[in-house]
Formats: C-alpha cells, structure tokens, sequence
C-alpha cells in the first residue's frame, strides 16, 4: 500500500509536491519563481516541516548530481538560498544540517563549477545571523577543502583562479561564521589554523601571470583586480584583526613554520611583507604578542644558518618599527638579552668554524661573511627596537648592554688565551656598535640622567683600551650623548677657519643640571682624553672625534671653569707631543699639534677675547709661514706632510700658557687655574686597564708627584725605580690583600657563626667600651684646677691636675 501511494503524487505528502513544483520541465527555465514563494510561505506558516523540506531537497540535489543534471542541481541550490534567508525560526537548525550535508557534496565533486556553486551557497549562509545557537556542527570538512581548493593547481590558468579564489572565500565564510559565536567550533584551534593561515600565505605568496602582466593598477580592469592575492590579504587582514590577546600565538605560529617550510627567510621580501600585515591588522596592544613570537623563533632556529637568522631579525626589525612606542612588552630588557645572546652565539660560530662550539665538527659550513651580515642584522634590530621605547627604558638597555660589555675590571668575563682575546675584542666591538646604535637615537636633555656613573665608568674604562677601534666607538658613544643639538657633523672636519659664524652653531646657555654633571665628571672626561691622546694607535678618525668631542663639550656643557679646564687640557696635551716621553711617532706629534691649533681656534672665536684671539691668531699665522706641519690643512690630508725635525722648533710655534693665563686673566678668567698645568689623576683603573706594567705605573705616579710640584723646572728627572720601591708597592698590595681578607672573615662569621658566639663577642665588645667610656667621663667631670695646682674635695682628699679635652688621647674604639 505504501509503494502504490509513493507513486500515485496526488497522495505524496504536501511539503514534498511544493517542492517538485519548484523545479520546471526543462532545466534552463530556471526555478519557478511563484511555486517558490508557495514553498516559502509554506515553510513560514509550518516551521516544523522545515527540516523535511531540507532533507527532501537534498535527496533530490544528491540524486541529480548523481545523474549529471546540473541544471537541477543549481535550482536546488537556489532554493535552499532563498529558504535560508527567509526563515530564522528555532528549528532552522536541522535545515542547516541539511543544507551543509548538500554543500558539502558539491564541494566533494570533481567538476570546477560545482565546487564553485557549493562556496558561494556557503558564503551567503555564513553571512546570516543565526537567532538560535547549534550546540553540535561541525566546519572541519569545509576547512580542510577551502584549504584544499586554495591550493588548486587546475591546468587551465582562469578556472585555477575562481577555484583558488572560492576556496578563499570559503575560508573567509568560516571565519566569520565561527569566529564570534562561543558555541561554534573553536576556529583558532591549531588543528585549524594550520590549515587556514597557509592557505593564504600560498596564495599571498604566489602572484599570477596574468596579473603580473597588467601594466599599473590604475589600468587593470575589474577582473585583473580581484586577484587570489589581493583576495588572500584581505582574508588574512580580517583574520588577524578578529584575534584576541590568547589567539595570536596561534595564528603567528604556523606562518613561522610557513615561511620555515618554503625557506622565505632569506629573501626577506615575502616574510617582511607578511609581518607588515600582521602588524598593521591585530590590535595595537598585541603587537609585544608578535614581537615575542619571532624572538622565540629567532632562539629556535640559532643553528641554523646565518642568512635565515638575519632573515628573522630583519622582520623583528622591520615588525618594532611599526609597533607603538611601548608596545614591546613588559619585558623589554628580555628582548634585548635575546638579541645579545644571539650575537654572542654568532661570534662564536665565527670563531669556531662550526655550530656546535663543543663537538668541535658540523656538517654545515659556516661563511664568516654571512655571520657578519647576521652581526650587523642584530645590531641594526637593537637600534629599531631601542627607538620605539620611551627615554627612561633608553637609559636602562644602554645600561644592560654596557654591563654586557667584557672589560678589565670584571676578570669573569675575560677569557684567557689567544682564541679568549679574540671573541672578547669582538663581543667588545660588537656590543659597542649595539650601544652606538641605541645612542644615536637617544634624546636627552640632562646629562646626569643620560649618563650615570656606573655607566660612564664603565664606558670609560673600554677608552683605555689598546684596540684602536675599541676607543673610536666610545668616543662616538659620548659624542652622540652629548650633541644634543645636531652640531657633530659641523666638526666632521677639522680646520682652522678664520669664522666660526660659517658653521651656524646652535649653543645656548649650559643648564644647571649640566653644570652639576661637569662637576661630578669633568676631571673623568678630561683624563681619558688626555690618555686617548697618547695612543700611538690612534690614526686621523680618532684625532677628528677627539676633536668633536672638545667642541662639543665647549657648546653643550661649557661654563667659565669648564672653559678653562679645556684650554688647560689642549696645552697639556700639546706639551706632551713636544716633550715625547711616550715616543710617539711623528704623525701621532703633528697631529696633536694640529687638534690643540684647530680647537683653540675655535675657543678663541666662541669666547671673543680680543687679545686671546689675536695670540692664537699669530701662532696659527707663523705656523703657516714657517711649520705648517703643525696644522690640520696639512696634516689630515689623505697624504699628510710630515717634518722629522719637531724637536728644534722655536718658542714662537707654541700657544703660550702664560700668555694665555695673563690674556684671559684680565678678562675675568681665573688666571690662576690657567696658569697651573693640567696633570691627569692616576687611579687604580690604569692598573686595571691591562695596558700598564707595575712599573710603568709607578713611574707615571713619580711623574705627577714630579710635575706637580712647584720647582718643576729646577727638579732632576723622576727618580730611577729601585728593588726597594718594588717591594713597597709589592708590599702594600699584599697589605691591601690582608686588609680585604681580614673583611671578608668578619663578613663570614657574622652570616655563618652560632647566635650565642655573636652575642658573647658584642657583648664583650660593648663591656670594654663601657668601661673606656667611663673613664673618660670620670676625667672630663672633673672641676678645673685651682692655682696652687691641687683643690681640696669635699671628702677632704687631694686630685691630680684636669687635662684638657683637646690633650686627651681617646682609647680607637671611640674615634671615627
């Protein structure tokens, strides 16, 4: 009975005769437009018979696809369209299974027109708001053939391109169907986004023929524009903005492996772009979120070679200069430490020909000349990233990187040995070059706070280095940090130009903080130069940013004393290349001779002294008749001429400090600093320096004792060293090493001693001084002596003479 009223239509049920009415006799009719608004009305007045109509359909479009009749099977999908943006009711859900049960098999079949009907029906349902949530669907298959179609490689090049695209738009759908709704599948699972993300980096990747033909963007047609390309980007874009804070690594991983797996590092174009969508499509306060991300895979791939990490700290690069100031993270000084452990490991492969330093052997071979690509890649990064951070996060990575720096003072971090030295000069250079770069960009206006003592020390302690490119670098370190007002490249070139108002310096008034700064720090200043100065390793780079660096400090940090204190350097400094007790060549003379003539030139000019401008105007005047060896004009040329006979000068070549001294003095300089001779204060940071012998510091040491002295001129010379003054100072050494052990004994049994010893020694301690202490009481109460020499107490004994405080001789334990 029930076959006989299957075949007979007048008794099929209702719902499935609307539906056989839709579809018309010859398939390029199209769907009947009025039976289909009889099926809509039907499915809005018995929404319960929604899911039957669905299932109906989808039997009829799978029987159709089965039998090629295409036509049919666009009417059918037409009809589900429609039905989907009519009814919203709360049993829509078991349509929709219905629906993506039918896309589904025309995403499965093989015919290019059908996969492209199945998208576009997907795409129009994606883009409906749902009033009701679905607790059980499933988008696992469409995104595994979105991501499958994105990859088509179809021969015919315009049907490879709608495929492409339609899978890009499918993947689109999902994202925006799914990405809200808490319900749904969770989109960023990584089971999904290794599929998604590198379907659109492929596509990104992969620029057509046909578009790279077109001639600009204005002339392409409408066609040319929607390319998978652009299309992908979009996607991308839309993605990467819809990604809260816990999704981001997620979606930034699987372009990491993207851009591993196709090797895109080394190029840079394609992973630099990349990046610069990502960072221009997440949120703002995300951005640390990448930035870790890549430093993450930056450690990951340490091995592997060098232009694939300079390929990573390119992008880094490239990715902190688009992110906002501060948006580096909370753990800036980890960013940095990442960079700097990474240039140590480069350093090392370097030295070591290979990536495992421990082994000894790898397969791999390493290019000396990429790991210095890579060297100045990281150097290069640390300078971006340093620019986006706000002044004070400047100061404390100049100060992180400077504490990096191996030094003499800090014996844990020398290594001994030939191979030692080596990669210590060059983590030295390397992080001096790093420490450059963040400088140039640092702004700011007090100089106690850009340059605090611990750093300075340090900074000045590489300066009495013998590397000559060692003591370049921390000459323009300081150079950077004290121009503050663009005036370095005006000193680019030293000369002695007869007007200064040619430069059009930009000087004002030095601040009270400045003043303080020059205070606490001058004389350090001033030493180092004096020492640079007596390099023999210096050549005309060094002698040029000696004399910026004089120039500078007379612009930006320069009262009267200050003044008086550089003029009496520059004199000591051109008595040093006439004595030459360091034998210093006749280039290393010359030049000093030109860096005193330039820079008092210059002086001369700014403090506008007629009578001080006119003595170093006859000087310059007779060196240029009779020794103009002794000028910058003739000695930093590229072919400097040079005379061996500097010990035979005459008087009238020299700047006179007397002359001086009484030329300033009558206009309110204090005549009687500038007429005391600059003599620089030995410290213990010479000793440190590995550049002085024992000896040789003791000999310096005479020296000043010598030329401080008011009988300089008449003295003998210094004092020969003897065994003798050997052993003393052998000896006080070992005396300073009794004295710290003896401190470091005490130190060690107050952490480590019982309570009850500690206590029993302070209260012995505390004893003896009570009672020292009262016998000085009992001796200062006493009243003062009569006359006759003794007083009659009231007890009617005698008492011995009061001594006056002053006489007394107190016990040590009260004096401090």
């Amino acid at each position: 009975m029930t076959g006989v009223c299957g075949c007979c239509g007048a008794l099929r049920p209702r719902y499935k005769r609307l539906v056989d009415n839709i579809f018309p006799e010859d398939p390029e009719d199209g769907l009947v437009k009025t039976n289909m608004e009889k099926l809509t009305f039907y499915a809005l007045s018995a929404p319960e018979k929604l899911d039957r109509i669905g299932a109906y359909l989808s039997e009829r479009l799978i029987r159709d696809v089965s039998r090629h009749r295409y036509g049919y099977v666009c009417i059918a999908m037409e009809a589900l369209d429609q039905l989907l943006m009519a009814c919203h009711c709360q049993s829509i859900n078991l349509f929709v299974e219905s629906f993506l049960k039918m896309v589904a098999k025309l995403l499965e079949s093989e015919k290019p027109n059908l996969q492209i009907l199945g998208t576009n029906s997907f795409v129009k349902f994606a883009n409906i708001e749902e009033d009701t949530p679905s607790y059980h669907r499933s988008y696992d298959f469409f995104v595994s053939r979105f991501s499958e179609m994105c990859h088509s490689s179809h021969d015919d090049l315009e049907i490879r391109t709608k495929i492409r695209m339609s899978g890009i738009k499918g993947l689109q759908g999902v994202v925006r169907k799914t990405v809200n709704d808490e319900l749904q599948a969770n989109i960023w699972d990584p089971q999904h986004m290794d599929k998604i993300v590198p379907s659109l980096l492929f596509n990104l990747q992969h620029v057509e023929e046909a578009e790279s033909r077109s001639p600009s963007p204005l002339q392409a047609t409408e066609k040319e524009k929607e390319s998978p390309t652009e299309l992908a980007e979009r996607c991308l874009r839309e993605l990467l903005g819809r990604a809260a804070y816990g999704n981001i690594k997620n979606a930034i991983k699987p372009v990491l492996i993207h851009l591993d797996n196709h090797s895109l590092w080394e190029p840079k174009i394609f992973a630099t772009r990349c990046f610069r969508i990502i960072m221009y499509s997440i949120q703002p306060q995300h951005s640390h979120l990448v930035i870790q991300q890549l430093l993450g895979h930056l450690d990951a791939n340490s091995k592997s070679a060098a232009t694939v990490r300079a390929g990573i700290v390119e992008v880094l690069s490239e990715a902190a200069v688009i992110a906002a100031s501060g948006s580096v993270g909370p753990t800036v000084l980890e960013v940095f430490n990442t960079l700097l452990r990474q240039l140590r490991l480069s350093i090392d492969y370097a030295l070591t020909g290979s990536y495992d330093c421990a082994a000894g052997v790898s397969a791999k071979i390493i290019k000396e000349h990429e790991e210095r690509m890579f060297q100045e890649a990281v150097i290069k990064t640390i300078g971006s990233f340093a620019s986006t951070l706000p002044t004070y996060q400047q100061s404390e990575v100049m100060v992180f990187i400077m504490n990096k720096v191996p030094l003499p003072s800090s014996q844990q971090s020398i290594e001994a040995g030939k191979a030692g030295e080596n990669r210590n000069r060059l983590t030295q250079i390397m992080l001096l070059k790093s420490l450059l770069q963040v400088s140039v960009g640092f702004q700011c206006s007090n100089m106690l706070t850009a340059l605090p003592s611990a750093f300075l020390d340090r900074l000045l302690s590489s300066a009495l280095m013998e590397d000559a490119e060692i003591r370049l670098f921390v000459l323009e370190i300081l150079i950077s940090f004290i121009d503050r007002h663009g005036n370095r490249q005006k000193f680019a070139t030293i000369s002695t130009i007869s007007d200064i108002s040619v430069l059009k310096l930009k000087v004002e008034k030095c601040s009270r903080q400045d003043t303080v700064f020059m205070k606490k720090h001058g004389q350090q200043l001033y030493r180092h130069i004096y020492l640079i100065c007596k390099e023999e390793s210096n050549v005309q780079a060094h002698y040029e940013a000696l004399y910026s660096m004089l120039m500078l400090i007379s612009i930006e940090l320069a009262n009267e004393e200050v003044v008086v204190d550089l003029i009496r350097l520059v004199l000591a400094v051109q008595e040093m290349a006439q004595i030459n007790e360091d034998n210093l060549t006749a280039y290393n003379r010359c030049a000093l001779f030109a860096l005193g003539a330039a820079y008092l030139n210059l002086i001369s000019q700014l403090i506008t002294v007629p009578t001080f401008c006119q003595h170093i105007h006859e000087v310059i005047q007779t060196r240029q008749k009779e020794a103009p060896y002794l000028l910058p004009e003739d000695v930093f040329v590229e072919r400097p001429r040079l005379s061996k006979s500097l010990d035979r000068l005459g008087p009238e070549v020299f700047f006179w400090q007397s002359k001086i001294s009484e030329v300033l003095g009558g206009s309110g300089y204090n005549s009687d600093r500038l007429s005391t001779p600059y003599v620089p204060q030995l410290t213990d940071e010479d000793r440190l320096s590995k550049r002085k012998s024992i000896g040789e510091t003791i000999s310096l040491q005479v020296e000043v004792e010598s030329r401080n002295s008011p009988e300089r001129e008449q003295r003998a010379p210094a004092e020969e060293i003897t065994y003798e003054t050997l052993k003393k100072a052998i000896d006080s050494v070992a005396v300073e090493e009794q004295e710290r052990e003896r401190r470091r004994q005490v130190v060690e049994k107050f952490q480590k001693a019982p309570f009850e010893e500690i206590a029993a020694h302070c209260g012995a301690r505390a004893t003896l001084l009570q009672s020292k202490l009262n016998q000085i009481f009992e001796i200062t109460i006493r009243p003062p002596p009569s006359p006759s020499g003794t007083i009659t107490a009231a007890y009617g004994q005698p008492q011995n003479h009061s001594i006056p405080v002053y006489e007394m001789k107190f016990p040590d334990l009260c004096v401090y």
